[in-house]
């Protein structure tokens, strides 16, 4: 796989920063927070079954972090609860701050203009960030923090493969679909680069036709064969 992402850690000029709380509340764990009003107070400054607990003010912390988040309605009591909490915070005269809960889009200061960003349905994170001109990913903490610029690689893509890239995504592993055995993103990719005419199949699907058009189908049969024979005929 060609190395795309330089490894940049000079952090660079944004204009914008997009927190995802999933991630925030699991890299932020508790520590010496004994109530979830401690813990909101902090964060200021997997998926599965776990124990349900309510989340408020004076409730007291559970002691497996990790189970509380594992049930879907404690992490949903909790990013309204933080959501709240963030609300209170003092922004400067020249930022604003959106905050989401559940379909909610909230602001600070009051008043901004939120109807194009409301209601907030979408499932994930991603689907709610729009390119303007420049998006800077950050990865990592101290020495191994790093900075990814994904318009420097979708133009190193080119449009094309770009657009097609979330399909390669999803089929070749992703939240909802395995990886294929014995084979990573970096041998799918260098089977995508030797098979450039499964590109047009993948930008069929991902114009989301009702049914597959002729031919997308054995194409995309024919790159899985090639990912495990590349001299199958």
């Amino acid at each position: 796989m060609p190395k795309l992402a330089d490894k940049i850690t000079d952090a660079p000029h944004v204009t914008s920063i997009i927190l995802y709380g999933p991630v925030v509340v699991e890299m932020l764990k508790p520590g010496g927070s004994r109530t979830f009003q401690e813990y909101s107070t902090a964060v200021r400054c997997n998926r599965g079954k776990g124990i349900r607990r309510r989340v408020t003010a004076s409730g007291p912390l559970p002691s497996n972090w990790q189970n509380f988040l594992r049930h879907s309605d404690n992490k949903e009591e909790l990013f309204s609860f933080l959501s709240e909490q963030v609300m209170q915070l003092v922004v400067k005269e020249s930022k604003q701050l959106v905050v989401t809960d559940k379909k909610q889009v909230l602001t600070v200061p009051p008043g901004k203009e939120t109807a194009n960003l409301a209601p907030c349905n979408h499932e994930e994170a991603d689907t709610r960030m729009m390119v303007l001109d420049e998006l800077w990913l950050t990865f990592g903490t101290g020495k191994n923090r790093r900075y990814i610029a994904p318009h420097q690689i979708a133009k190193a893509l080119g449009p094309e493969k770009s657009r097609a890239l979330p399909v390669f995504h999803a089929i070749t592993g992703c939240d909802t679909v395995s990886v294929f055995a014995g084979h990573s993103k970096k041998a799918t990719w260098a089977t995508w680069n030797a098979f450039p005419e499964v590109t047009t199949a993948f930008l069929s699907l991902a114009s989301t036709p009702s049914e597959l058009p002729d031919g997308v189908l054995s194409t995309l049969e024919r790159f899985i064969v090639l990912l495990y024979d590349r001299t199958s005929t």
